[in-house]
This record gives structure tokens, C-alpha cells and sequence, in this order.
């Protein structure tokens, strides 16, 4: 364990005794421990902001506090410069395989249109707008600038996205959670929780449904099936294309984002094999998007 980061959490103001700490693996853009006083049991995430990838931490404990509040998410118990402590849910994270079976799919449905609708009333104070597009734009002037060895890419992907972004309007706007990959559902035994909330900010609710296929790999049927669910009537052709369109672009997104994560993170993960992954996956969807028009 990280001597600093032990001594970070020993320094919390709310122990009651010597906190027994244990890292938890995963997470790609935070250190998480477990930690154990007096009888309790916490999660502590340390991270401080990252202005290339926009995450504000107050951001992300107003967004964590808006969906307690709204019943989706764990408790933040504490909170200071660097760190957010959150109430420990006892249950099994989620994996794709997890996301795809029918019983689950049904509920985290349920859950995100529970969390579109209402998180955002609890949100307190000035709230982030995630506009994919946007973020694409940013990472690749950001790529571009550090001399990336994906420059060269940059042109294509950004004429490619700035396609999406004509085709995916007109767009609704919810409080998205915007960073749907199974690991941030639990399950502990009675309901599901959505946890990790460093991308949350209003965008439309299209991104969220498609980061949910894509980062899980759902089928077209199971696609076909979430935007019936979600929209509660028959899925016609023009949401179909706006979903695609929105689909790809969350894909495009954790693309650059990845590149942009192997110049900047210290966090021990193989970004550029998630960079190549991701990006063949959001060129296969792209030319079935394009098929499809």
C-alpha cells in the first residue's frame, strides 16, 4: 500500500480508533480502500481533480450527495480536498456478463431511469454539462498538443464525430451518471446501486443507453429491447439512428480518453491496450452506423 495514501486516511478527522485499511482493486481513475473503525465499514477514494478529463471532485460529492438523496447511491460521509468517504456497500460488483443476463438488464433499466429522473432534483449548486462531443473536441487539441502517437488519427476521428453530433440531435437532457461500465453497479443481495459519479453532469439520456450497450456488449436485440424499456413505447427509426449515433460517440469518447490517460495517469493499468480495444470496437459501430443510414 501507498505509505502517503495510508497516511492520508489515518489523518481523517472522523476515527474513532486505528482504521484497518485495505485497497480495492479496479478503478482507473481513483485509488479506493476499504476501511474499517469502530465497528464500520467505509470506502475512501483519493483523487484530486483532473482538468484533462474535466473531473471536479466537488462535482462529484454534490453528484454523489444528489443520488443518495435520490436513493441510488451510497452515503458520502465525509469529504475534504483529495478525498471522498463514502458508506461501504456490502455486495458483489457487477461484470458484463452480468449486464447482458435478462433479470439484470430489467433492473438497471429501472435504476437508470430512476437516476435520470431523479437525481438532478437533489443536485445542490452550479451543476457540469458532459457534452461528448465536446470532451472529443478537448482530448483531441490535448493529444494534438502533447504530441500523441495517435495524432495522427485526430483528423478522421474528429470528422467522424462531428458526423455523430449532427445526426444524434434533437436531445432530451437528463442528470447523467455518463461512465455506465459494470463495475460501477453493485448488487448487495436485495437491490442494485450505481456508484462513481466523477462524469455526472446533465447530457442526453441517449449517451448513458449507449455507454450501457457498448461498454457491455449487449446485442441488437437487447439494444432494441433498452430503448423500449427505457422510453416506454415502440422503437422507430429515427431513435434508432440518434441511439447509434450517441452509441459511437461514447465510444469515440473512452477512445481519446484513454489516449489522453496513457501520456497523463500514474494509476498502473495497460491504457494502450484499452485504447486499441476501444477504438476497433467504435469503428466497427461506426460503420454500422453508417450502413444503417
Amino acid at each position: 500500500m501507498d505509505p502517503a495514501a495510508q497516511e492520508t486516511i489515518r489523518s481523517l478527522p472522523l476515527w474513532n480508533g486505528q482504521p484497518e485499511i485495505a485497497v480495492l482493486e479496479g478503478g482507473i481513475t481513483n485509488r479506493n480502500y476499504k476501511v474499517v473503525d469502530g465497528g464500520r465499514t467505509y470506502v475512501v477514494r483519493l483523487g484530486d481533480d483532473i482538468p484533462v478529463h474535466q473531473i471536479s471532485r466537488q462535482n462529484e460529492v454534490s453528484a454523489s450527495r444528489a443520488a443518495h438523496a435520490a436513493g441510488i447511491s451510497p452515503a458520502v460521509i465525509h469529504h475534504q480536498p483529495g478525498v471522498l468517504v463514502l458508506d461501504y456497500i456490502a455486495g458483489r460488483t457487477l461484470g458484463p456478463q452480468d449486464i447482458r443476463s435478462g433479470a439484470y438488464l430489467e433492473r438497471i433499466v429501472r435504476l437508470v431511469r430512476q437516476s435520470h429522473r431523479e437525481t438532478g432534483r437533489y443536485y445542490r449548486g452550479p451543476a457540469m454539462i458532459f457534452w461528448a462531443f465536446h470532451i472529443i473536441e478537448d482530448y483531441a487539441a490535448t493529444l494534438a498538443a502533447a504530441g500523441s502517437p495517435h495524432r495522427a488519427r485526430l483528423e478522421e476521428l474528429l470528422a467522424m464525430s462531428r458526423a455523430l453530433e449532427a445526426r444524434a440531435g434533437p436531445y432530451d437532457i437528463v442528470f447523467g451518471h455518463n461512465d455506465l461500465l459494470a463495475a460501477n453497479f453493485l448488487d448487495d443481495g436485495e437491490r442494485l446501486w450505481l456508484i462513481d459519479w466523477d462524469y455526472a453532469g446533465y447530457n442526453t439520456p441517449l449517451f448513458d443507453l449507449g455507454g450501457l450497450a457498448s461498454n457491455n456488449e449487449l446485442t441488437e436485440a437487447q439494444e432494441k429491447w433498452l430503448l423500449e424499456t427505457y422510453f416506454e413505447q415502440p422503437l422507430g427509426d429515427d431513435l434508432w439512428q440518434r441511439y447509434q449515433a450517441m452509441k459511437c460517440a461514447s465510444l469515440l469518447r473512452e477512445t481519446l480518453w484513454s489516449m489522453v490517460s496513457e501520456l497523463h495517469s500514474t494509476i498502473d493499468f495497460d491504457y494502450a491496450a484499452y485504447t486499441a480495444d476501444n477504438l476497433a470496437r467504435f469503428l466497427r459501430a461506426y460503420a454500422f452506423f453508417r450502413n444503417a443510414e
